[in-house]
Parts: structure tokens; sequence; C-alpha cells
């Protein structure tokens, strides 16, 4: 049965954003959570890591291929023309401390796109880059700003504290999880307190979760396999066997021996009550308003993890959503957090590591 038409992707204008008079004061209040973070794991390893996704899993050069011939709709702002670009993955996971993957926890992922032409968004005048920031699950975990705090608070509260019970709490979880999405139950509240599912994270979905402009338009992106091998990786489990640094076994397992793709796409804001802008606690329904098709992201068989990449690319790079194009500029107050807390923790972990943190104008040597 042919699909029916999709409605008209709602124009962009700044009138799609509402600010709250305080929530400066909650952007700033969330850097000094990220601070703290960023500190209690300094103090604890010797070593800064990111407030929030602080261990990597794969660390990967790859390409990024816009398709030819996409609708008018579609190709906008960096996906404009078919071309190909340069771009640097990092896999994670969300806590801010390093922890054993026994603590099963959803998944980021980071892109940076390379030689980036356009008007250039505030801070990143002098880059050519473009970063977009996804994880698992179709929206982010809190509405705004005031409620993303709360969560950030207890998250610091149990940061560097009895890694033995969360992977604990994990391995109760994971079971029940598995049971309850027959049931077609919506787990994403288990998964965040460690049920998240042990695959590989190759075979993962990922979402930005909030919304961006898109050229004329706004939309949300995600991420799927495309490749039969990162394909046949969807919701396939492994054993963890006690491996501490189980996924990024995996990963590198994987990509020492073979390449692979994922598709990124995007969906239109089409609605803007069903699709809002500020609630990033919102997944946009997809039944009459699919992710669709713009770019191949291709990897060929690399070293994915070493210590040499982890010094590039976890220390000497920074992904942050507001290193960008005009035509991709986050929107909604989480976005708008980010801009303020983001550079903050930055320049914190940059300082106690002596590690200078900067944008690349090609692939590190790594």
């Amino acid at each position: 049965m042919a699909r029916a038409a999709l409605r008209p992707a709602v124009p962009f204008t700044p009138s799609v954003e509402t600010y709250r008079p305080d929530e400066e004061q909650t952007h700033r209040q969330i850097a000094d959570v990220f601070k703290h973070i960023i500190g209690k794991t300094h103090r604890d390893l010797g070593h800064a890591q990111r407030g929030v996704h602080a261990k990597s899993h794969a660390l990967l050069q790859g390409r990024l291929v816009v398709h030819s011939s996409l609708a008018p709709e579609l190709a906008q702002g960096i996906f404009a023309r078919p071309r190909s670009y340069d771009v640097l993955l990092r896999i994670s996971t969300i806590p801010g401390d390093v922890l054993r993957d026994g603590v099963s926890l959803p998944r980021g992922l980071a892109i940076k796109v390379l030689d980036v032409a356009g008007e250039r968004l505030p801070g990143s005048e002098n880059d050519l880059t473009q970063d977009f920031l996804l994880a698992t699950g179709p929206a982010f975990t809190a509405a705004d700003s005031r409620a993303f705090l709360k969560n950030l608070k207890l998250l610091a509260a149990t940061t560097g504290r009895a890694e033995w019970a969360k992977a604990a709490l994990s391995a109760v979880l994971r079971p029940l999880v598995r049971a309850l999405k027959t049931l077609d139950v919506n787990t994403g509240l288990l998964q965040a307190l460690g049920g998240y599912p042990l695959t590989n994270p190759l075979g993962d979905r990922y979402f930005t979760q909030v919304a961006s402009r898109f050229g004329d338009y706004i939309a949300k992106l995600d991420v799927v396999p495309e490749s039969a091998n990162f394909l046949a990786l969807a919701g396939k489990a492994f054993a963890l066997a006690g491996r501490r640094d189980a996924l990024r076994e995996e990963v590198v397992r994987i990509l020492a021996r073979e390449g692979g793709a994922w598709t990124l796409r995007a969906q239109l804001c089409r609605d803007l009550a069903e699709n809002p802008v500020e609630d990033a606690s919102v997944a946009w329904p997809e039944q009459d308003n699919p992710y669709l098709p713009l770019a191949s992201i291709i990897v060929e068989p690399q070293q994915s993890w070493s210590p040499g990449r982890s010094r590039a690319m976890d220390d000497g790079l920074s992904f942050q959503p507001w290193h960008g194009v005009t035509a991709h500029r986050p929107l909604g107050d989480i976005m708008r957090a980010r801009r303020l807390a983001y550079p903050v923790s930055v320049a914190q972990r940059s300082d106690l590591n002596q590690c200078p943190v900067h944008e690349p104008r090609q692939p590190p040597a790594c």
C-alpha cells in the first residue's frame, strides 16, 4: 500500500523558540554541576573526563556521503548537494565516570563533520566543523533545563561511588527489560537506571533527541545501521564474561577486519503541537512522519580504539552542537543550556589535563 503524502514541513522562524526569563541561571547551575563531576573524576582518576559521556568505546574516522537526488525539503544545510565529507565519530556511554561495562547504560554517538562551509554559529566563527550529538532513545530524559538539572544533580551524587552496586542493579534490570519489551512496555527509565541491553553499539539506533534548524525547516536526526554486518548486530546480545571494557572489545573485534555503514536520516517538524521544539522529552511520532534518508556514514576497517586515539580524540577534541553552521542551529531550552555549559566543561577538562582542545581541519594522525 502506498504511503500517504506527508504534510508540509513547518518553515523555520525564530518564533519557534520560547525563552524563559530565568533559564540562563539554570544553565549556569548545569555548568557548575558539570564542573563538580569533572573535578570528582579528576581527583579519583588523576585525569579529567567529560561531565557526561566520559567512557569511549569507539573513536572512528570515516566519510559522510550525502545522497543524490534528495527532495528539496531534505536538500538543506550541509546536505544541500551530493558530496563526501570526512567525519570523526565517538561512541560512548552516558555517565561522567568511567564504569565497567557490567553497568549497562544508554549510549551516545557524536559526529564531527569536517570541511564544512557556510555562515557560522556564534563561538565557532573560525572553525570548519559541524557537530551532531546523538543518543539511544528517541527523546531526551528531561523536558527542559530545570528538569535536566535535577537529573544531573542525582547523577553527580553517585559519580565515583559503589560501582559494584551499579553493576549488581544492571544484572537485575537487564532481564527485566527484556521481559517487559515482549509486552510492549516502555522501558526507557529502566534502561537509564542500568538495564540497557548488552548489545554491540555498532548495531544501535541513535537520535539527536532534540530539534535543530534544518536549513529552511526544523528537524531531528537519527542514525541507523545500513551495512549488512551492522544490521546483523541490531538487538543481538553478547556475553559480558566479566570484561570491564567488553563494549570496546566487541567493536574492536568487528572493525579490525570489517568496515561498515550507517544511514543518517532526518525527521522534519510538520506540526508544532505534535513536534514541539521546547519540550525535549517528547518523541515526535513516526507513524505519519518517518525519518527520511540523507546520507551514508561509511567507516573502513580500522583500529577503533587505542591509547593514542584516545589522547587525540577523547582529550584533544570536543563535540558540541554549537560547533556548526547557522543552517543547523540548535533549538530549544536543552540546546541553549548546552551552549553555555559545554564550553565551561571543555575549558576545565583542558586545563586539568594540560591538553589543548581544538577544532580539527583534517582527521588526526592516530
